[in-house]
């Protein structure tokens, strides 16, 4: 990072329905940080394309897309639907778009919205590009088929038609998209500590996790 981290800082990072994003919130509960879910911009840009009508994989509308974000993108009802979550692993790739958005990250890390004493940011590159100086940092996953069936339920809840077969195949390609991009890949930081949530509730996860975290403020490992 180029500023220098006066808070302390959580970076959590996995694949999609791993539990970070539950996980994040429970833990900026805990500890009374502040929360960013930094996949939400990369879904707010994706959303903006597809409504503009552009592809999302085209570099130039995606990039000018990121530059005009606005609260109002933030808050799209169509955040959370499988169209616009492949969207955003598209424009996730280009370097432009993760250019616009990484000065606001690192801006949220630094100094936290209403002087909180912390940070929590959950997505798939925090520990490894954008905050790699964190103490604490996360990388939560789960096995395939149940991340699948986690995201099977939240398009059932929500009314969305879709099948399992369909929502494991979505899942595995948008792996393979994150994994392979050559910008920013989805991957464990060196440091990270590794959270497998496959036979884990979400209250075992997040003790999981704060003893994690209890360990590294115990340790006094947060340099100010």
């Amino acid at each position: 990072m180029t500023q220098q981290i006066k808070s302390m800082v959580v970076a959590i990072d996995g694949p999609v329905a791993a539990g970070k994003g539950t996980l994040a919130r429970r833990l900026a509960a805990r500890y009374g940080y502040a929360y960013l879910d930094t996949g939400s911009l990369y879904r707010a840009v994706g959303s903006k394309v597809l409504r503009q009508g552009g592809d999302p994989a085209d570099e130039a509308v995606a990039t000018q897309a990121a530059a005009t974000l606005t609260e109002s993108d933030l808050a799209a009802p169509d955040l959370r639907t499988e169209p616009v979550g492949l969207a955003a692993s598209k424009v996730a790739a280009i370097p432009g778009v993760r250019a616009a958005l990484l000065d606001y990250q690192r801006r949220y890390a630094v100094t936290p919205p209403g002087g909180q004493p912390g940070a929590v940011l959950d997505g798939r590159d925090i520990g490894t590009v954008v905050c790699p100086d964190a103490p604490v940092k996360l990388f939560v996953t789960a096995r395939d088929e149940i991340r699948a069936q986690r995201r099977y339920k939240e398009l059932l809840d929500r009314g969305e038609t879709a099948t399992f077969e369909q929502v494991l195949a979505d899942l595995r390609r948008r792996d393979a998209q994150d994994q392979a991009r050559a910008t920013a890949p989805l991957k464990p930081a060196a440091d990270a500590h590794l959270l497998d949530t496959s036979d884990l509730d979400i209250e075992a996860a997040v003790t999981a996790a704060v003893d994690i975290v209890n360990d590294i403020l115990n340790r006094g490992s947060l340099s100010r």
